[in-house]
This record gives C-alpha cells, structure tokens and sequence, in this order.
C-alpha cells in the first residue's frame, strides 16, 4: 500500500511558487504552497564599480524593472537561476562560482578584487560571509539593499499539517525560511509540534547554510542537493519521500 506524498514549499507568491508547485505535481507529489517570504522593494540600485555581485533572481528583476544595467562592471552573478535572469535583461554575466554560495563568491573573487570597488545588491537578510570575505581580499565592498523580505500576512498552514503529522516532505530554500516556518508555528502555539513533525518527514535544505540553520533550531535535515537549485532539492525530497513506501 502506498501513501500520498504532501510536500511543502515556502517560495515567494510569485512565478517561483507557481512553479515549485508545477514541478512537485509533475514529480507525483501533492504541493502544500505556503509563501513565507514577501518581496518589499527599497527602490535603491547600486552605484558604479569595477565589480557588482547580484546574489538573486529577485534582485536582477528590481534592478531591470528600475531600468539600472551593470555598465563596464564585471557582472558576478550567485548561480544560474540568476545568471539566467540577468542574461534575460540583456546583462553578459560575466563570473559564476562553482558553489553557489556567499563563500563561493569569495572564492571566486579574493584573488582578483583587492584594491577595486565591489557592489553587493542583495536583500536586507544577506550574509555577512560575503561581505567579510571581500573586504579580507582588500576589496572596497559597498552593499545595497535592494529589497526587505517579511513573514507574509497569513502564513503558516504547513505549521499546522506538520505539527499534525500531515506533511511528508518540506523544502526550505534559504535560512529565512526556517525561521519564518518557525516565527509562524510559533504565532500558533506549534512551535515544538511543528518541529517534531517535520523531524517524521523528508526535510531538504538548499544548501550547507540552510542546512545549519535548522539544524541550530533542531530541524533534522535529510538531504541537501549538489547543486542550489529548487528543482534539484524537490527531486530529492520527493525521491526519499516517494511513495514507495509501504504502510
């Protein structure tokens, strides 16, 4: 006998949930969509550098819509969903890590940087690894904040399907949204519930820095993709969750 696979995703109400959800359903699974992160636009861009680091797809899009384009810089983009976001706006990315995180750019960076100026645009909820890592490389880092990211208004159903033992995967794309899954559950008395609950399912984390945070918060992870993409961290929850998996 098998069982249904319900696995939740907490990407911003936008194309990327639309399709999170697309892709879970095409996997067999049933998508529990529960946004846990609001896009708030600061309006800001960066200014000129020999070098500008956009570490998102969000923040490629704010900076096309405010018609700003990277100029002579040396575009860095944080992987390929951004890179491919940027050459969408008519940008040539320039560099791309082989691991797509703040690390990764520091990597990436710290031989070529020292002495020149690096604009990092990014939300308000970026690491301080990146910006640390570059000034150590004896780069001159500015950060803009490009946009805020908040606990949407309402969030919070899959607290409830995991404190009810309802959920058996979940997908968490960045430390955020564990603690906004956490700030939610906790909004309705199901913290500890909620925890122990997804501690029974699959739980997936996007990358090593993801991984730490809900494991800080006593969210035992299951798997984190090779590559930082949402399509390869669904592939493997759904895989390990799959119903397969006899009653």
């Amino acid at each position: 006998m098998t069982r249904e696979v319900r696995v939740a995703v907490f990407r911003p109400d936008d194309e990327r949930l639309a399709e999170a959800v697309e892709l879970l359903d095409s996997l067999g699974a049933t998508p529990v969509p529960d946004p846990m992160l609001a896009v708030d636009s600061t309006g800001e861009v960066p200014d000129e550098a020999a070098y500008v680091v956009l570490t998102s797809k969000t923040g490629v899009e704010l900076l096309a819509e405010a018609g700003w384009s990277p100029g002579e810089a040396t575009l860095v983009c944080i992987g390929p969903a951004t890179a491919d976001a940027a050459r969408a706006a008519g940008w040539t990315v320039d560099l791309v890590p082989e691991t797509y995180s703040s690390a990764g750019l520091v990597d990436l960076l710290s031989d070529e940087v020292a002495g020149e100026r690096v604009a990092v645009a990014r939300s308000d909820h970026g690491s301080d690894v990146l910006l640390d890592g570059l000034r150590d490389a004896g780069a001159a880092v500015e950060e803009t904040v490009l946009y805020r990211l908040t606990l949407p208004e309402g969030a919070g159903q899959s607290t409830v399907m995991a404190a009810g033992r309802e959920l058996e995967g979940a997908c968490f794309t960045s430390s955020l949204t564990v603690e906004n899954f956490l700030t939610a559950a906790a909004a309705r008395g199901l913290r500890e519930e909620a925890v122990r609950g997804l501690n029974d399912a699959v739980v997936g984390a996007i990358g090593e820095p993801t991984r730490d945070t809900a494991e800080a918060y006593g969210i035992d992870v299951d798997v984190v993709p090779d590559e930082a993409t949402f399509e390869a961290l669904a592939c493997l929850v759904v895989e390990r969750a799959a119903p397969t998996y006899h009653d």
